[in-house]
């Protein structure tokens, strides 16, 4: 270890942090003044240490100088940030969480708060974000980390409470990335790496693949100019094995007589009580997802300093993340006709939830002919992108001794969409008509499916095989933001006040979500058997795929499935097409998406804020001690405007299913807007040398879902018998509002090393959830319960299935000109339509918690540790036995990180734990009905090690994952399912080298 002595030039001593530690603008303001006061004048003291340490030690005292609670993650080195990946970093961090896509880290939860309570911004400035679904419109504000290499960032910073100079938006945190500039490192940077990524998680694609970045950096003109270029490229090819529940489970009470429910006829054991709440699924699916994605970053920085009063920076800042998803399905829609099975026993009392543990549902009439269903073999194939850029200048001016200013300006953009004309998701329903029974056994993790087919059919067979119904979604979205920031410090030499810091700013979001499907309703079947080719079916090894999971190897599971690859079925289809002069939809008798949005939906919003601060410095009892008091002004103005489709009647398009049809569209806006005043105070004592206590108390605000607060009124295409569903957005919405409070105590007793414990409290009010309505909107009439429906009933007897019910109505021609089953107005009922909306709670709910941190460095051994444990508690859980509309906080969970590392002059050797307990993920599964999505406790291993072979070039080995941990979720009993995914170890191997 080594110190350097500096001199304090003008700028230098109203801006730079105390001992080098990275801070944004909002602490800067307030520590400054006190290294005058409290550091000898003139000089101070450096040090200099390297590799995980240095990391550590910048991050720590980023925490020690900060104004609340702060923390950070610092680069090892400029280009060298501990982890790939921004999220995985992230939840090294107490008290955050992160969410996961394909095995890899994408969103962030902090304190109990998910991603879209927690806003993100670039060097201060409000990031746009792009999110597709996939089969609806996109409504999400969350940052996605996986879009953006870790090479550029300098630095992350966790804001976990508010100052009046804090955008608002985050009422979980507030997390700025700080990117690298030339000027900060002065003189020549040049560092280029490279490493292959190894995933055995493919069948189908390269088990190793390319990732390359590089930075260059170079200062002139006695260091006043400098440029900066960092770029990253990565290919990844990986697969991710996964059975889901995807269209959800309908709850009932065990008194229930409706559709769908259980029989009496004693085929149950442990047939639910009256009281007891149960559920049956609606189908089950076994999906092998094949992935590739190419992620490309880059950043051009520029700076002028031609003083040392003024610095200029103009920054652009580019990223694109193209993602290519192939699967293959075997799945069964179950029939609402339970065979026989078992359930957990329950208590039959208020509150008793239970679950299947054997389930077997039959489909049509006992296996007679032509009464069989359909075994699905889906074949998706379809590609996304997702592309971010911006533009930003900066001017930060000490315009005197005691005055700084700074000017901000951006104009950023995010968009995601398909990038082919198959759609950002699709699906080719391979399909052989069968299936007379299934049985699930949901008695462990993995849910075992055994069906029975048809007498003197074995098995699945391509020779019996065709397609039936397709589907291809086009959802896109774009964000678009410009941003004006005016910010302002005045020090005072003397006096308690030592600074008031005041800012201006307006920010113009503009967020265009839409959506379409070309979707065909041929779920009887398409063709011949005949007419499709036997080889297109590939058969492949099912149980393997799910050899990691508990409960895969049981010997009922079906043995084996076949796959097609989409242009062997998009080929076969539309020879079909040909031959019949079909049309297939937007492309003739080719499958396409539809490029014509069904839904488009477009939000302006115009956020004005003010803001006065004032940082005060005096001592109690000889104590240090520091306080901020400030008042932050917001009013936020919002535009919407929505297309509406005019709905002309409904068609019965498969045994269970039911069109919606429309025709043409109206456009509908809306407006809608809020104004808050948002004060905070934060108090900081030292009460002996490095043992600090802190004290905080805000007032934030999180913004609503752009999807909620989008006008109009959709109904989704797809219908079942006993309704239709549909959904409105409510610009009137008022955005979540918190008042926080904040305790926190921290002991920095040794270089990087510190013991912290902070106690938060939140009071959330204005909770957004949806409600829903039934009515029979639109006069839509169905063809199911009419005449016609009874007239067939009473010749085909009450137990007919609604396959044979429908076959009934083509054979006796009641079809319209089209040759569709369709609703007769004035003579069939009315379909009742369930409509969800967002709309505020009235209710508070409160959410509070305790984080414990130790980061310890064990002297010169070179060995260091970092603990963090966090608690959150509140009165937000969701109530599994109510089926009713409910007001829950999503990703409230505790979770726990455990960090070791060892480093030398030549090695680095890093471990770190992750765990997060069980939490819920939604209210609503995928058949739009009020039910819990919960994930279900998860940790993970990484780790990593590197060599420095000599001054210039480091080699080292990274590993994800290493236990090969898989991950699950369930609804309101652990025995229903949503989804287990059985996701792969990842290794890096690389080396990175400066010149």
């Amino acid at each position: 270890m080594k110190t350097t002595t500096f001199n304090k030039t003008r700028l230098a001593t109203c801006l730079s942090l105390a001992m080098g530690a990275m801070l944004s603008h909002q602490v800067v303001a307030q520590e400054a003044q006190a290294d005058d006061q409290e550091m000898e004048a003139g000089n101070f003291e450096v040090i200099e240490v390297s590799g995980i340490r240095e990391s550590l030690t910048k991050s720590m005292l980023t925490k020690k100088a900060a104004s609340g609670v702060v923390d950070a993650i610092s680069a090892e080195d400029i280009g060298k940030f501990p982890d790939t990946n921004l999220a995985e970093s992230l939840q090294r961090i107490t008290g955050v969480a992160i969410d996961r896509s394909n095995g890899e880290g994408s969103r962030i939860t902090v304190r109990g708060f998910g991603p879209d309570y927690n806003l993100v911004t670039l060097n201060g400035r409000q990031m746009p974000a792009a999110n597709i679904e996939a089969t609806s419109a996109s409504s999400s504000r969350s940052f996605d980390f996986a879009n953006l290499a870790s090479e550029g960032v300098s630095a992350v910073e966790v804001y976990k409470t508010s100052l009046a100079s804090q955008p608002t938006g985050g009422i979980g945190s507030t997390v700025n990335l700080v990117t690298a500039k030339p000027l900060s490192n002065p003189g020549l940077k040049a560092i280029v790496g490279a490493k292959g990524v190894i995933d055995r998680s493919t069948e189908t694609g390269s088990t190793v693949t390319p990732e390359i970045s590089g930075i260059f950096s170079q200062t002139f003109n006695d260091d006043t100019f400098g440029i900066q270029l960092t770029g990253a490229y990565q290919d990844r090819d990986a697969g991710v094995n996964s059975a889901e529940t995807g269209n959800g489970w309908i709850p009932f009470r065990g008194d229930s007589g409706d559709w769908n429910s259980l029989p009496r006829d004693g085929s149950f054991e442990n047939y639910p009580g009256p009281n007891d709440v149960y559920a049956i699924p609606q189908n089950l699916a076994y999906n092998v997802d094949e992935f590739r994605r190419t992620r490309v970053n880059g950043q051009l920085t520029l700076q002028y300093a031609p003083t040392d009063d003024l610095t200029t920076t103009l920054d652009y800042t580019y990223s694109e993340l193209e993602t290519r998803t192939k699967r293959q399905q075997l799945s069964t829609w179950f029939n609402g006709a339970a065979a026989y099975g078992e359930y957990t026993e329950g208590t039959n009392e208020v509150g008793s939830v239970v679950g299947p543990v054997i389930f077997a549902d039959r489909t049509g009439a006992g296996g007679e002919p032509g009464s069989a269903g359909d075994i699905g073999l889906g074949t998706s194939d379809y590609a996304s992108y997702n592309e971010n850029k911006s533009l930003g200048f900066n001017v930060e001016w000490l315009a005197t001794d005691n005055l700084t200013l700074e000017l901000d300006y951006h104009d950023s953009q995010a968009e995601a969409g398909p990038q082919d004309n198959l759609g950002s998701n699709n699906v080719i329903s391979g399909v052989q008509f069968d299936r007379v029974l299934t049985e699930v056994d949901y008695s462990q993790d993995f849910p075992v499916m055994d069906i029975t087919y048809a007498d003197g059919v074995d098995g699945l067979n391509p020779s019996r095989m065709l397609t039936s119904g397709t589907s291809f979604r086009n959802s896109y979205m774009k964000s678009d933001i410009s941003q004006l920031q005016f910010r302002g410090n005045y020090y005072f030499d003397t006096g308690v006040v030592t600074s008031i810091d005041f800012g201006l700013s307006g920010i113009e979001v503009t967020n265009r979500s839409a959506y379409s499907v070309a979707q065909r309703d041929t779920w009887g079947g398409y063709g011949s058997p005949e007419e499709y080719p036997d080889d297109i079916f590939i058969q492949k090894d099912l149980p393997g795929n799910f050899d990691d999971t508990l409960g895969s190897n049981g010997e009922d599971l079906e043995p084996f499935y076949y796959a097609s690859s989409m242009q062997d079925f998009l080929s076969a289809i539309s020879a079909i097409a040909v031959a019949n002069g079909d049309n297939l939809g937007p492309c003739g008798t080719e499958l396409c998406m539809d490029p014509n949005y069904q839904v488009d939906r477009t939000v302006e919003e115009k956020q004005w804020a003010a803001y006065a601060q004032a940082n005060m410095q005096f001592e109690i009892s000889d104590m240090p001690a520091w306080l901020s008091v400030g008042l932050r002004y917001e009013d936020t103005s919002v535009d919407s405007t929505a297309q509406v489709p005019r709905i002309t009647g409904l068609a019965w398009a498969g045994a269970n299913e039911f069109t919606v049809l429309d025709e043409g569209y109206t456009n509908t806006s809306l407006e809608g807007g809020y104004e808050h005043l948002l004060p905070s105070v934060d108090f900081k004592m030292e009460v002996k040398e490095d043992w600090f206590v802190r004290a905080s108390y805000s007032q934030t605000i999180t913004r609503p879902g752009y999807g909620d607060i989008q006008g109009g009124l959709t109904v989704n295409q797809l219908a079942r018998q006993q309704e239709g569903t549909g959904t409105a957005g409510n610009p009137n919405l008022d955005p979540f509002e918190s008042t926080n409070i904040d305790l926190a105590t921290e002991y920095y007793y040794g270089e990087g090393s510190y013991v912290s414990v902070a106690y938060f409290d939140k009071e959330v009010e204005n909770f957004i959830g949806q409600d829903s309505y039934t009515d029979t909107l639109f006069d839509i009439a169905t063809p199911f319960g009419g005449p016609r429906y009874q007239e067939a009933v009473d010749a085909l007897g009450a137990n007919a299935g609604n396959d044979v019910i429908r076959q009934y109505f083509l054979d006796q021609g009641y079809v319209d000109a089209n040759g569709q089953i369709v609703g007769i107005d004035g003579e069939d009922p009315l379909l009742p339509i369930r409509i969800n909306q967002a709309v505020n709670s009235d209710e508070k709910r409160s959410i509070d918690g305790w984080e414990f941190a130790v980061q310890h460095i064990f002297d010169d051994t070179g060995f260091g540790v970092i603990l963090n444990y966090t608690m959150v508690d509140g009165d937000v859980e969701y109530d599994n036995y109510s089926r009713e509309t409910q007001f829950v906080l999503l990703g409230l969970s505790d979770t726990a990180n455990a960090v070791l590392f060892y480093e030398n002059e030549k090695w680095e050797a890093r471990a770190a734990w992750n765990w997060r307990d069980k939490f819920l993920t939604a209210t609503a599964d995928g058949n739009g009905l009020a039910n819990p999505i919960y994930n279900e406790a998860y940790d993970q291993l990484d780790v990593n090690v590197r060599y420095q072979v000599n001054e210039d070039l480091e080699v080292f080995v990274e590993g994800i994952n290493v236990t090969g941990e898989y991950q699950r979720t369930h609804g309101r009993h652990p025995n229903m399912l949503i989804g287990i995914y059985d996701v792969e170890p990842r290794y890096n191997i690389g080396a990175r080298y400066i010149f």
